[in-house]
């Protein structure tokens, strides 16, 4: 697995993503599936994790810990505050509730430090410098190493790094959700020299090809059952994107989501991506996607054909696109 470089840490250019194991596209899985998937991405070169607090609430974290802790000095592990935890979505970022959430992952994550700390959604009720002073501190005991922030705006991330330098940025990305190719966030990361990592890099699993107007989210255990992306009458709109994706693949001798994993990381140096995923499969098909090297031509014909398939409905539930920083 090549290397690339968040800030000044470097990490497997393709990560995991350990949301899923803890539920919200799917029912949590067991703890022995979770461990197994984790350790055979380790076992294929992946160095680089992800998880929050949030996820479960708590589950991930467990999972990830006591699956890393045999080979803890070899990976690093990247996890989020932000969310108060308390039955809503409600955020909380001020600093004793983050040296709090700080102390508990770091238990969770059988570990005394954690390698990148993101703020997992902008509280407009707690200045960015605040947030960047408080893990500042945190970086100087040495219990939080890089930090970072996640779906924040290119105003607010200038801001935070001008307090404390922001290892990375995390915000959804993918064939079909290019909202930072336009909005200025990934050319401030760019010019900061800070590291962007794109999360549901697949789509949420539509850019796998698997999903189609007959699939079914159950609105209990799936967030996608309320992303109007993924409803019936827009799902139905937004075919003709993967249906092109599917084809364009089996001329590359791929498949859709290593084609889209494979995009994201010609985009840029800097850029990691962590498709997330419950098995062991789907897992090797992702690390896959390093072998699929796209040429600046081949990036530009996918650019070109994108613009001509709109995407219809916004990518997340009305309650989560609030929480998103549009400061400008």
């Amino acid at each position: 697995m090549k290397q690339r470089i968040l800030g000044t840490m470097k990490v497997s250019e393709i990560g995991l993503g350990c949301m899923t194991f803890a539920g919200n596209y799917n029912v949590p899985v067991q703890k022995e599936q979770a461990i197994g998937t984790i350790r055979t991405a380790v076992e294929n070169g992946v160095t680089f994790f992800d998880t929050a607090e949030v996820y479960g609430p708590y589950i991930s974290e467990e999972f990830v810990g006591e699956a890393l802790a045999p080979v803890r000095d070899k990976v690093r592990i990247a996890t989020k505050f932000g969310f108060a935890i308390d039955g809503t979505i409600a955020l909380n970022s001020r600093p004793e509730h983050i040296r709090k959430v700080v102390e508990e992952s770091l238990k969770r994550l059988r570990t005394d430090r954690i390698d990148l700390c993101y703020q997992h959604r902008v509280d407009p009720a707690v200045p960015i410098e605040e947030v960047a002073g408080t893990l500042k501190d945190l970086i100087k005991q040495g219990k939080v190493l890089h930090w970072g922030l996640s779906e924040a705006s290119a105003k607010t991330i200038r801001r935070a790094h001008a307090v404390q330098p922001v290892s990375a940025v995390q915000s959804e990305y993918s064939l079909w959700t290019r909202n930072v190719e336009l909005n200025g966030v990934l050319a401030t990361c760019n010019e900061l020299g800070i590291g962007f990592v794109p999360w549901s890099p697949v789509g949420a699993g539509f850019l796998t090809g698997v999903i189609d107007t007959s699939t079914k989210f159950d609105a209990k255990t799936d967030f996608r059952a309320g992303f109007p992306r993924f409803t019936k009458e827009f799902l139905a709109l937004n075919m003709p994107i993967v249906e092109w994706l599917k084809a364009y693949a089996a001329k590359k001798g791929a498949t859709p989501a290593q084609v889209s994993l494979a995009w994201l990381l010609a985009k840029g140096p800097n850029i990691v991506p962590i498709p997330g995923t419950r098995t062991e499969a789907h897992l090797l098909e992702n690390i896959g996607a390093q072998r699929l090297q796209l040429t600046t031509a081949d990036v530009l014909e996918i650019d070109t054909m994108l613009g001509k398939y709109p995407v219809f409905g916004d990518r997340m539930g009305e309650a989560h696109m609030s929480q998103i920083d549009y400061t400008v």
